[in-house]
């Protein structure tokens, strides 16, 4: 059973404060101005949420017959109003000149075939919410973010950041939260907060992975191919393979992400570090689709979806609780002692969450 999505989380953005604390240290005085406009729209985004936490949602659309999405793109203008001025509404043609609206547009389509298809899933809420996105939001905004009623994309500064719809698994991990925040309440600080990002990243992963028909081991596991420009010193945002070697560059400073628990970063920053300590059940899940093979929504990803939507899943979730979980969905759907239930547990045992069989 689905769940009705609330506005209880600050605005899930791609790029994490660190991030932009690093620009605004060590950038030129272009990327600062850019990365200090960011990091106060950002703020200022979370305070009107937390102002008016039930404000704005979006109702569901009429039950359809047939799976599709219901997609429009607005243009913002360089703006900050939303959503703006309509592009593109469902089925309508390709925007001349605009590859921000065109791959806004077919991200979009993209998550909600693949939630669709592997899941039997109609839209973010599994009631058909309509799929809407803004896209050249504000003044060279370095970041893209869920509000728990549309998408949203910057342009980017052109310097450090291309434009937020490139990264066909950005747009998939920021619809994601809207399927995490319909389907649990976790809350987004420390752990529950890590977990709700590595699940976004899990999806949005396995979004381009599907959009591409590519095998675990094909695909890149990378989480942001493409938003840095050609100065930047990186890869992307994330590495899943190999958690904090995704960028090492001199204004964006170093990944800081750990891939085992030995490593866990206690922190009062980035939310206690739900953009840092995620690392560790990336790694797990990467180790875990790798394990299996194959295709990851085949089943490392039914497993982690599987695991999100039981009721077992509480706001104060964090990593060994959703770790059991998942091994006891594994045992239930395919067996217990099954392969996939010990790929789950070497998995997690891999990044230091030991999963007995006593606690299944």
């Amino acid at each position: 059973m689905c769940r009705r999505i609330h506005q209880y989380n600050p605005i899930l953005c791609i790029i994490p404060p660190y991030v932009l604390d690093g620009i605004a240290n060590n950038g030129t005085q272009k990327q600062r101005a850019a990365a200090l406009r960011t990091k106060s729209t950002d703020n200022t985004f979370r305070a009107m949420r937390i102002a008016r936490p039930q404000a704005g949602v979006a109702p569901p659309s009429a039950p359809q017959a047939q799976l599709t999405p219901m997609r429009t793109i607005y243009h913002a203008r360089n703006q900050q109003n939303l959503p703006g001025d309509i592009l593109r509404a469902e089925g309508g043609p390709a925007v001349d000149g605009d590859d921000a609206a065109n791959e806004a547009y077919d991200g979009l389509g993209a998550t909600y075939n693949f939630f669709a298809e592997v899941f039997g899933r109609d839209s973010i809420d599994d009631a058909g919410l309509r799929m809407d996105a803004t896209v050249h939001f504000g003044d060279d905004y370095n970041n893209a973010f869920w509000n728990s009623v549309q998408m949203v994309f910057g342009d980017g500064d052109g310097e450090l950041f291309n434009r937020f719809t490139i990264s066909l698994d950005v747009i998939g991990h920021e619809l994601a939260h809207g399927v995490i925040e319909d389907e649990t309440m976790l809350q987004y600080f420390n752990q529950p907060g890590a977990l709700n990002e590595s699940l976004a990243d899990v999806f949005g992963s396995m979004v381009r992975q599907h959009h591409r028909k590519e095998s675990v081991r094909d695909a890149s596991w990378l989480i942001g191919d493409g938003l840095f420009t050609a100065n930047v010193n990186g890869a992307a945002l994330r590495s899943m393979k190999d958690p904090g070697s995704a960028f090492d560059d001199p204004v964006l400073g170093k990944d800081p992400q750990p891939k085992h628990m030995n490593d866990f970063v206690n922190t009062f920053s980035d939310n206690g570090g739900v953009h840092i300590n995620s690392g560790i059940p990336n790694h797990a899940f990467y180790r875990i689709a790798m394990t299996l093979g194959g295709h990851a929504w085949d089943k490392a990803g039914r497993i982690w979806y599987d695991a999100m939507c039981d009721p077992r899943v509480r706001p104060n979730t964090g990593f060994v609780r959703f770790a059991r979980i998942t091994a006891d969905v594994a045992g239930r759907r395919y067996g217990a002692g099954s392969v996939e239930q010990l790929a789950v547990r070497d998995g997690w045992a891999a990044v230091g969450i030991p999963v007995l069989a006593d606690d299944l």
